[in-house]
């Protein structure tokens, strides 16, 4: 059995009482051999490493959370140009998924925050294999119209790389890696290159300070 706790003492120690447990408690309590317990700094975390350890361990006396449709995640296609988008229920679709995340509110944030810096496609098949130009997300710079071929897939994929570089927690590579190339940039006078390359670091280091 796998569970959290704000009190530990009080939580453990309900399960030790003499008398009045449920028959289902003391069927637990009667195989118990040892109690493991990891510390974690937020509620929040605690939440999501109780549903990822029970969807891994699949423990006999735990009902709730065993399957993949509790937390939202967000998931990255395996297509020529991947999208990005809200992901809940069990992961059929092939590609890579980020999370889980406490809410749907926070993976709708995170998506609106990556819009931002990494402009990768958001939108569904139907719609991407459709278009003749480019949509409104393109003109309020959101996204980078691949559905139109206004970049190639290996410019296309480098944002790829590097949303999924912020997912994986790691924006400060991100911003060194940016900070080469500005530079760079800057030296061959290519400033128009330089100036995207400092828009995007000053939008990292904004979304850093509201992590």
């Amino acid at each position: 059995y796998i569970g959290k706790a704000r009190n530990l003492k009080k939580r453990v120690g309900s399960y030790f009482r003499e008398s009045g447990l449920p028959a289902r408690t003391q069927l637990l309590m009667s195989l118990v051999v040892r109690v493991e317990t990891t510390v974690t700094r937020t509620e929040n975390e605690a939440l999501l490493l109780e549903s990822n350890l029970i969807k891994s361990a699949r423990p006999r006396f735990n009902i709730l959370l065993r399957d993949d449709k509790s937390y939202p995640y967000i998931h990255l296609s395996d297509h020529d140009y991947p999208r990005l988008a809200f992901h809940r229920g069990a992961k059929r679709e092939k590609g890579r998924y980020f999370g889980p995340y406490p809410s749907s509110t926070a993976v709708r944030e995170s998506l609106h925050l990556l819009q931002k810096v990494f402009p990768v496609r958001q939108c569904d098949d139907g719609i991407f294999r459709n278009r003749s130009r480019p949509c409104l997300q393109y003109q309020i710079k959101r996204c980078s119209a691949p559905c139109v071929g206004y970049l190639s897939r290996e410019e296309y994929a480098e944002d790829v790389r590097h949303a999924v570089m912020f997912l994986d927690g790691r924006s400060q590579d991100i911003i060194s890696e940016m900070a080469d190339r500005m530079e760079a940039a800057s030296a061959r006078l290519d400033f128009e290159n330089a100036a995207r390359y400092r828009d995007r670091i000053v939008a990292l280091r904004q979304i850093q300070e509201k992590q």
